[in-house]
Protein backbone atom coordinates (compact mmCIF):
# COMPACT_ATOMS: atom_id res chain seq x y z
CA UNK A 1 0.00 0.00 0.00
CA UNK A 2 1.50 3.40 -0.97
CA UNK A 3 2.67 5.57 1.90
CA UNK A 4 0.09 8.23 1.03
CA UNK A 5 -2.68 5.73 1.78
CA UNK A 6 -1.36 4.77 5.20
CA UNK A 7 -2.15 6.33 8.51
CA UNK A 8 0.76 8.53 9.65
CA UNK A 9 3.17 7.28 12.28
CA UNK A 10 2.89 9.42 15.42
CA UNK A 11 5.68 10.66 17.69
CA UNK A 12 5.49 13.24 20.47
CA UNK A 13 7.29 16.51 21.18
CA UNK A 14 6.74 17.90 24.68
CA UNK A 15 3.54 15.88 24.77
CA UNK A 16 2.31 17.18 21.41
CA UNK A 17 1.77 14.85 18.43
CA UNK A 18 3.96 14.86 15.33
CA UNK A 19 2.87 12.75 12.36
CA UNK A 20 5.37 11.25 9.94
CA UNK A 21 4.76 10.50 6.25
CA UNK A 22 6.98 10.29 3.19
CA UNK A 23 4.47 12.26 1.09
CA UNK A 24 2.33 14.70 3.08
CA UNK A 25 0.74 16.41 0.09
CA UNK A 26 -0.11 13.07 -1.53
CA UNK A 27 -1.77 11.92 1.68
CA UNK A 28 -3.81 15.11 1.80
CA UNK A 29 -4.94 14.67 -1.81
CA UNK A 30 -6.04 11.13 -0.94
CA UNK A 31 -8.06 12.50 1.98
CA UNK A 32 -9.64 15.07 -0.34
CA UNK A 33 -10.58 12.30 -2.77
CA UNK A 34 -12.31 10.53 0.11
CA UNK A 35 -14.11 13.78 1.08
CA UNK A 36 -12.48 13.69 4.52
CA UNK A 37 -11.57 17.03 6.07
CA UNK A 38 -8.16 17.67 7.62
CA UNK A 39 -6.77 20.31 9.96
CA UNK A 40 -3.01 20.58 9.39
CA UNK A 41 -0.79 22.11 12.08
CA UNK A 42 2.82 23.04 11.24
CA UNK A 43 4.60 22.52 14.56
CA UNK A 44 7.78 24.35 15.52
CA UNK A 45 9.59 25.12 18.77
CA UNK A 46 7.86 28.46 19.28
CA UNK A 47 4.41 26.92 18.95
CA UNK A 48 5.37 24.03 21.24
CA UNK A 49 6.43 26.41 24.01
CA UNK A 50 3.34 28.55 23.44
CA UNK A 51 1.16 25.48 23.90
CA UNK A 52 2.65 24.90 27.34
CA UNK A 53 1.20 28.23 28.45
CA UNK A 54 -1.99 28.04 26.38
CA UNK A 55 -4.14 25.02 27.16
CA UNK A 56 -6.61 25.87 24.38
CA UNK A 57 -3.82 25.87 21.78
CA UNK A 58 -2.44 22.60 23.13
CA UNK A 59 -5.89 21.05 22.80
CA UNK A 60 -6.22 22.25 19.20
CA UNK A 61 -2.86 20.68 18.32
CA UNK A 62 -3.83 17.45 20.04
CA UNK A 63 -7.05 17.31 18.04
CA UNK A 64 -5.47 18.19 14.67
CA UNK A 65 -5.64 15.50 11.99
CA UNK A 66 -2.08 16.10 10.78
CA UNK A 67 0.81 17.76 12.64
CA UNK A 68 3.98 18.11 10.58
CA UNK A 69 7.55 18.81 11.84
CA UNK A 70 7.91 22.35 10.55
CA UNK A 71 10.72 23.66 12.75
CA UNK A 72 14.37 22.71 13.22
CA UNK A 73 13.77 22.58 16.97
CA UNK A 74 11.21 19.80 16.54
CA UNK A 75 13.66 17.85 14.38
CA UNK A 76 16.39 18.39 17.00
CA UNK A 77 14.10 17.22 19.80
CA UNK A 78 13.32 13.99 17.95
CA UNK A 79 16.99 13.47 16.97
CA UNK A 80 17.93 13.51 20.65
CA UNK A 81 15.56 10.57 21.04
CA UNK A 82 17.09 8.60 18.19
CA UNK A 83 14.47 9.58 15.60
CA UNK A 84 15.83 10.78 12.27
CA UNK A 85 13.15 13.11 10.94
CA UNK A 86 13.37 15.52 8.02
CA UNK A 87 12.03 19.03 8.46
CA UNK A 88 8.90 19.80 6.42
CA UNK A 89 8.24 23.57 6.35
CA UNK A 90 4.56 24.44 6.19
CA UNK A 91 5.08 26.81 3.25
CA UNK A 92 6.56 23.96 1.21
CA UNK A 93 3.68 21.64 2.07
CA UNK A 94 1.18 24.30 1.00
CA UNK A 95 3.09 24.86 -2.25
CA UNK A 96 3.19 21.12 -3.01
CA UNK A 97 -0.53 20.81 -2.37
CA UNK A 98 -1.34 23.78 -4.61
CA UNK A 99 0.72 22.29 -7.44
CA UNK A 100 -1.17 19.01 -7.01
CA UNK A 101 -4.62 20.57 -7.00
CA UNK A 102 -5.26 19.92 -10.69
CA UNK A 103 -6.22 16.42 -11.91
CA UNK A 104 -3.31 14.77 -13.73
CA UNK A 105 -2.77 11.33 -15.21
CA UNK A 106 0.97 11.75 -14.59
CA UNK A 107 0.55 11.93 -10.79
CA UNK A 108 -0.54 8.79 -8.94
CA UNK A 109 -1.80 11.01 -6.11
CA UNK A 110 -3.81 13.28 -8.37
CA UNK A 111 -7.17 14.63 -7.17
CA UNK A 112 -10.30 13.19 -8.74
CA UNK A 113 -11.56 16.70 -9.51
CA UNK A 114 -10.30 20.27 -9.87
CA UNK A 115 -9.77 21.42 -6.29
CA UNK A 116 -11.13 24.80 -5.22
CA UNK A 117 -8.74 26.98 -3.19
CA UNK A 118 -9.27 29.90 -0.82
CA UNK A 119 -6.64 32.24 0.72
CA UNK A 120 -7.46 33.97 4.01
CA UNK A 121 -5.16 36.24 5.98
CA UNK A 122 -2.43 38.82 5.67
CA UNK A 123 -2.67 42.57 5.22
CA UNK A 124 -5.08 44.11 2.69
CA UNK A 125 -3.83 43.48 -0.83
CA UNK A 126 -1.24 40.87 0.16
CA UNK A 127 -3.53 37.87 -0.06
CA UNK A 128 -4.82 38.87 -3.50
CA UNK A 129 -1.27 39.45 -4.76
CA UNK A 130 -0.28 36.00 -3.50
CA UNK A 131 -3.23 34.48 -5.36
CA UNK A 132 -2.21 36.26 -8.57
CA UNK A 133 1.31 34.89 -8.20
CA UNK A 134 -0.03 31.36 -7.95
CA UNK A 135 -2.37 31.83 -10.91
CA UNK A 136 0.74 32.62 -12.96
CA UNK A 137 2.74 29.72 -11.54
CA UNK A 138 0.02 27.14 -12.13
CA UNK A 139 -2.31 28.07 -15.00
CA UNK A 140 -5.77 26.68 -14.39
CA UNK A 141 -5.43 26.82 -10.61
CA UNK A 142 -8.94 27.26 -9.16
CA UNK A 143 -8.50 30.00 -6.55
CA UNK A 144 -12.15 30.78 -5.87
CA UNK A 145 -11.61 33.62 -3.41
CA UNK A 146 -9.29 35.60 -1.14
CA UNK A 147 -9.87 37.62 2.02
CA UNK A 148 -7.40 39.70 4.02
CA UNK A 149 -7.11 39.11 7.73
CA UNK A 150 -8.34 42.50 8.96
CA UNK A 151 -12.08 41.91 8.95
CA UNK A 152 -14.27 43.82 11.36
CA UNK A 153 -16.69 41.99 13.65
CA UNK A 154 -19.51 43.23 11.46
CA UNK A 155 -17.95 41.71 8.33
CA UNK A 156 -17.24 38.27 9.77
CA UNK A 157 -20.74 36.73 9.44
CA UNK A 158 -20.78 37.56 5.72
CA UNK A 159 -17.31 36.06 5.30
CA UNK A 160 -18.33 32.86 7.08
CA UNK A 161 -21.37 32.57 4.84
CA UNK A 162 -19.18 33.05 1.77
CA UNK A 163 -16.96 30.15 2.83
CA UNK A 164 -20.00 28.01 3.49
CA UNK A 165 -21.42 28.81 0.05
CA UNK A 166 -18.16 28.32 -1.85
CA UNK A 167 -17.10 25.10 -0.06
CA UNK A 168 -13.41 25.34 -1.03
CA UNK A 169 -11.38 22.13 -0.93
CA UNK A 170 -8.15 23.77 0.29
CA UNK A 171 -8.26 26.71 2.71
CA UNK A 172 -4.95 28.38 3.58
CA UNK A 173 -5.14 30.60 6.65
CA UNK A 174 -2.38 33.12 7.36
CA UNK A 175 -3.29 34.80 10.64
CA UNK A 176 -0.15 33.95 12.62
CA UNK A 177 0.26 31.59 15.57
CA UNK A 178 -1.82 30.86 17.59
CA UNK A 179 -4.67 32.85 16.05
CA UNK A 180 -4.80 30.82 12.82
CA UNK A 181 -4.87 27.46 14.63
CA UNK A 182 -7.64 28.60 16.95
CA UNK A 183 -9.63 30.13 14.09
CA UNK A 184 -9.44 26.96 12.00
CA UNK A 185 -10.54 24.76 14.89
CA UNK A 186 -13.50 27.04 15.51
CA UNK A 187 -14.62 27.37 11.88
CA UNK A 188 -13.74 24.16 10.06
CA UNK A 189 -17.36 23.03 10.45
CA UNK A 190 -18.17 25.53 7.69
CA UNK A 191 -16.33 23.36 5.13
CA UNK A 192 -16.08 19.94 6.78
CA UNK A 193 -14.55 18.20 3.74
CA UNK A 194 -11.76 20.75 3.25
CA UNK A 195 -8.05 20.66 4.05
CA UNK A 196 -7.28 23.62 6.34
CA UNK A 197 -3.65 24.69 6.81
CA UNK A 198 -2.26 27.50 8.95
CA UNK A 199 0.41 29.05 6.72
CA UNK A 200 1.71 31.94 8.86
CA UNK A 201 3.48 34.53 6.72
CA UNK A 202 3.41 32.53 3.48
CA UNK A 203 1.17 35.10 1.74
CA UNK A 204 3.82 37.77 2.38
CA UNK A 205 6.44 35.61 0.67
CA UNK A 206 4.26 34.57 -2.27
CA UNK A 207 3.19 38.18 -2.85
CA UNK A 208 6.79 39.41 -2.80
CA UNK A 209 6.15 41.59 0.27
CA UNK A 210 8.88 39.68 2.11
CA UNK A 211 11.61 37.28 1.04
CA UNK A 212 12.19 33.80 2.37
CA UNK A 213 15.57 33.02 3.91
CA UNK A 214 18.30 31.94 1.45
CA UNK A 215 18.50 28.19 0.91
CA UNK A 216 21.85 27.85 2.74
CA UNK A 217 20.26 29.28 5.90
CA UNK A 218 17.25 26.99 5.57
CA UNK A 219 19.44 23.95 4.98
CA UNK A 220 21.45 24.74 8.12
CA UNK A 221 18.32 25.24 10.24
CA UNK A 222 18.95 28.97 10.59
CA UNK A 223 15.84 30.35 8.90
CA UNK A 224 14.85 31.88 12.24
CA UNK A 225 17.93 34.17 12.06
CA UNK A 226 16.75 35.63 8.77
CA UNK A 227 13.23 36.04 10.12
CA UNK A 228 14.60 37.93 13.12
CA UNK A 229 16.61 40.13 10.75
CA UNK A 230 13.44 40.94 8.80
CA UNK A 231 11.26 41.39 11.89
CA UNK A 232 13.43 42.45 14.85
CA UNK A 233 10.30 43.02 16.92
CA UNK A 234 10.00 39.22 17.13
CA UNK A 235 12.99 38.93 19.50
CA UNK A 236 10.80 38.38 22.54
CA UNK A 237 8.99 35.51 20.83
CA UNK A 238 12.33 34.09 19.67
CA UNK A 239 13.31 33.63 23.32
CA UNK A 240 11.18 30.51 23.16
CA UNK A 241 13.88 28.84 21.01
CA UNK A 242 16.65 28.52 23.65
CA UNK A 243 14.03 27.56 26.23
CA UNK A 244 12.80 24.82 23.94
CA UNK A 245 16.36 23.58 23.31
CA UNK A 246 16.97 23.39 27.05
CA UNK A 247 13.75 21.46 27.55
CA UNK A 248 14.75 19.08 24.78
CA UNK A 249 18.12 18.39 26.38
CA UNK A 250 16.64 17.93 29.84
CA UNK A 251 13.94 15.60 28.58
CA UNK A 252 16.45 13.53 26.63
CA UNK A 253 18.33 12.75 29.85
CA UNK A 254 15.15 11.97 31.78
Amino acid sequence: MPESFQMPKQLTVLGLPVHLLDDYSGWLVQRLNQRKGVHVVTLNAEMSMMAEQNAALADVIQQADLVIPDGAGVVFYLWLRGKQVRRHPGIELAEALLRRSLPSSADSCSPDRLLKIFFYGGAPGVCQAAAETWQQRVPGLAIVGTQHGYLTLEDQPQFRQMLKDLQPDIILVGLGVPRQEMWIAEHRYLCPEAVWIGVGGSFDIWSGTKARAPSWLRENHLEWVYRLYQEPWRWRRMMALPKFALRALVHSRG
